[in-house]
């Protein structure tokens, strides 16, 4: 199993490292547009398991327009953080605060009121209305949407090395936590969702994520605390993320969520701890750095 992960990792992690600091931010959408599609219909499948059928074609298209919106809002260099940019009265300028017809609540809403539509003209039983919505939104919000706000980091002016740093905390953090965890783990760290994890394999981790941030601070010239804040906030995201893709999985009786990746599992499994590390990096950048930078 373990020859398996590294000769996985060995041919992704070169590729994923090519796209984030030498692609545009328009190609990292279209990745991350291709990784959210796997990862959405494999945790259609984990609803499936348990009698929950989403609205597939539907929600995906909502995430691809979520996508595509984040990818605007990122070349246009539109950064708010509770509300996007709207030209439309004012001589045309730009209003802070104000919903932009292109923003994450406006795709929202058109979810909604397609969900609406297909609540009431579908074809399926009547009892199946509440889980299919159920589903459907759960799983736009928790995939498509925290995976989107890797094109708002990448279209950052330091975005590239932002998201790199991001992807090695957690890379950094999972292999870690796996040899540590195997050596000598002894005290579980949440047997009801994850029987192998252990609370040494989490803490080697965790510092593993800060001596990721020390290096990353000295390369980049950037305050030593500012960045262990940002590593320790990754990090505790990802393991968080983690767990809670575990919970999902046997909430549906499924060890992996799929098979496409050997030694891995599905892509879901692949990228559950960034699925939560890099909404909440892009936050600390924001609310924490950016105003002073």
């Amino acid at each position: 199993m373990t020859w398996k992960r590294v000769a996985t990792a060995a041919v992704l992690i070169p590729f994923v490292v090519g796209i984030v600091l030498w692609g545009s931010t328009a190609i990292v959408a279209l990745a991350v547009g291709l990784v959210t599609m796997l990862a959405l219909f494999e945790y259609f499948a984990l609803g499936e398991a348990i009698g929950h059928r989403a609205y597939r074609f539907w929600t995906a298209t909502c995430a691809l327009v979520l996508i595509y919106v984040q990818w605007r809002t990122a070349s246009e260099h539109r950064y708010y953080v509770l509300g996007a940019k709207l030209t439309a009265l004012n001589g045309g300028k730009w209003l802070p605060g104000a919903v932009s017809p292109e923003s994450p609540e406006a795709v929202f809403f058109l979810f909604v009121l397609g969900i609406a539509a297909l609540t009431l003209a579908t074809k399926r039983p009547l009892v199946e209305g509440l889980s299919a919505a159920g589903i459907s939104a759960s799983g736009l919000i928790l995939v498509a949407f925290p995976l989107s706000y890797t094109i708002r980091i990448h279209g950052t002016p330091q975005g590239p090395l932002v998201l790199l740093f991001v992807l090695v905390i957690v890379w950094v953090s999972d292999t870690v936590a796996y040899f540590v965890g195997r050596s000598i783990g002894k005290h579980p760290f949440a047997p009801l969702l994850s029987p192998q994890k252990t609370w040494e394999g989490a803490i080697g981790g965790f510092l593993g994520s800060l001596a990721v941030a020390l290096m990353f601070a000295r390369w980049e010239h950037i305050s030593v605390a500012y960045v262990l804040g940002m590593g320790a906030a990754g990090n505790v995201a990802g393991q968080v993320g983690d767990l809670l893709e575990s919970a999902y999985k046997r909430s549906a009786g499924i060890k992996d969520s799929g098979s496409i990746l050997p030694g891995h599992g599905g892509v879901l499994d692949r990228i559950d701890a960034l699925i939560l590390a890099i909404p909440v990096v892009w936050y600390y950048w924001v609310l924490i750095y950016s105003p002073k930078s």
